[in-house]
């Protein structure tokens, strides 16, 4: 990983359009207070369900313009996509900011700031909600119960590393608008950098036999059909910091692979946010998906791409899919020569919702192995799952299905659920079913499962029919209702 600590090296601090303001941090002796904001490009579609404004405590508001990003839901009833528009922001910051959003639609009854498990909250009065930030993260701010016209946050630290423009391992986009007729092809030993206020529309970004490789910065990949960075059989990679709009990352038959601080969107068909494919030692960190389709998904096999999947990390995420699942584990793989899912570690994690009225793509979180795969040796550790809108908490499951799959998965084993946290009242019941005697689930432990406020424990009277573990020898199957 020496490229990357490389990339760590300061370099010019690159500032957009008069949007810095800066001061001294009060009590904090040497600190300067950083608040930088960056300005839409022409040619980009400007949200207006909110009037959005950020200051230091006690500094001036500086006004916030709000991209507008897509949401899909499903009509359950024609199976058709219903189109939502949504709001986004993002800035930089290194010390608490006050944030204050008027919402230009209604009154605001309720207000709340998601995930819930920050602890954040926010005061309203009439349309106006404001609420404090002490570090960078990403936030959703929900008003009168609506989940799609809603306010996407996102912030970072100050980019105190920017690469310079003439740098020439460096394919730089500064602020404005570049619509790209085709590919960005990326080789080894070079960055991709887009500055604050950038924004990219390209046919594809690929990575194809290369290393030593960064596509980073503070802009936006923006694409109205749906479009992908592929990292192909590549090593040595990053993608840290850009935001996507129906901008999908993919890693094929690649090594050392870390996505850090993406934040992704989409609302078009086969919208995954993140796919992995035959790849190993891959970190998924602190990345905001909210998708029209898996947000994550972990496969082996697929048209061109063999091999295991080994050593996958996803941790400090939010995740929120509004089709399908938020993690989808083992759909595809090799029937003719049988591939594994070996060493998967979820953990802490934020899973916002779930919207999927098909059983068969139920499960905040699947294990499904189909197409002669074999999961094994998962960690799934302090993830917090909100009241999800329809579907299942998890969904472990050897399972064939003729659409995808050309045979039967070979088994999920050896797999620890610590610290898992649900609160509402939606989640259907989560299943976990083997195949046969020779296609089973084995060794699934729980530690600290925990529903509305209350730890479920294998000894507990059945609360009302809330937990019902039965088993099912011949089908190796247990099924759970939580």
């Amino acid at each position: 990983m020496g490229f990357i600590n490389r990339l760590l090296i300061p370099f010019l601090l690159i500032l957009a359009r008069d949007s810095i303001v800066t001061g001294m941090t009060p009590g904090v002796p040497g600190c300067d207070t950083i608040l930088q904001t960056y300005s839409i490009p022409a040619n980009v579609s400007v949200a207006t369900s909110f009037d959005v404004e950020v200051r230091s405590p006690g500094g001036q508001w500086k006004k916030i313009d709000s991209y507008s990003p897509a949401h899909n839901e499903v009509n359950f009833t024609t199976g058709s996509s219903i189109r939502h528009a949504s709001s986004m922001v993002y800035f930089d910051f290194n010390v608490t900011v006050e944030i204050r959003a008027k919402y230009l639609h209604d009154g605001v009854s309720d207000a709340i700031v998601r995930p819930q498990s920050f602890g954040i909250t926010p005061t309203k009065s009439g349309s106006t909600v404001t609420f404090m930030l002490t570090e960078p993260r990403d936030v959703i701010l929900q008003v009168n119960g609506n989940i799609f016209d809603c306010l996407h946050i996102f912030t970072n630290p100050p980019d105190t590393d920017a690469p310079s423009a003439d740098d020439p391992d460096v394919i730089y986009y500064g602020p404005g608008y570049h619509k790209l007729d085709s590919p960005i092809n990326i080789p080894s030993n070079k960055t991709l950098y887009l500055a604050g206020g950038a924004v990219v529309t390209a046919p594809d970004i690929t990575v194809t036999n290369s290393s030593n490789v960064a596509l980073r910065g503070r802009g936006v990949l923006y694409s109205g059909k749906g479009n992908a960075i592929s990292v192909v059989r590549s090593n040595n990679v990053v993608i840290e910091g850009l935001i996507g709009i129906n901008f999908f990352p993919r890693a094929y038959m690649s090594n050392d692979v870390i996505f850090h601080h993406w934040r992704g969107f989409s609302a078009v068909q086969y919208g995954d946010g993140l796919d992995l494919f035959c790849s190993e030692n891959i970190l998924i960190d602190s990345v905001f998906l909210r998708n029209s389709d898996d947000c994550i998904a972990v496969y082996n096999h697929r048209d061109e791409w063999y091999g295991d999947s080994k050593n996958i990390t996803i941790q400090n995420s939010i995740l929120w899919a509004d089709v399908a699942h938020p993690i989808n584990v083992g759909t595809h793989g090799n029937t003719e020569d049988p591939e594994t899912i070996n060493g998967l570690t979820i953990r802490n994690i934020d899973i916002l919702d779930q919207n999927e009225k098909q059983m068969l793509y139920q499960g905040t979180i699947a294990l499904n192995p189909g197409d002669s795969n074999l999961v094994e040796n998962v960690l799934i550790e302090d993830v917090r799952v909100e009241n999800i809108c329809v579907g299942q908490l998890l969904n472990f499951r050897v399972m064939y299905n003729d659409k995808y799959n050309t045979s039967l998965g070979r088994g999920i084993r050896n797999v620890l659920i610590r610290n898992l946290k649900y609160d509402g009242t939606n989640a259907g019941t989560s299943i976990f079913t083997g195949y046969d005697a020779s296609r089973t689930i084995s060794n699934v432990t729980f530690e600290n499962l925990v529903v509305n406020g209350k730890a479920i424990y294998d000894t507990m009277k059945n609360p009302a029919g809330t937990w019902l573990p039965t088993s099912y020898p011949s089908m190796q199957t247990n099924m759970f209702t939580i």
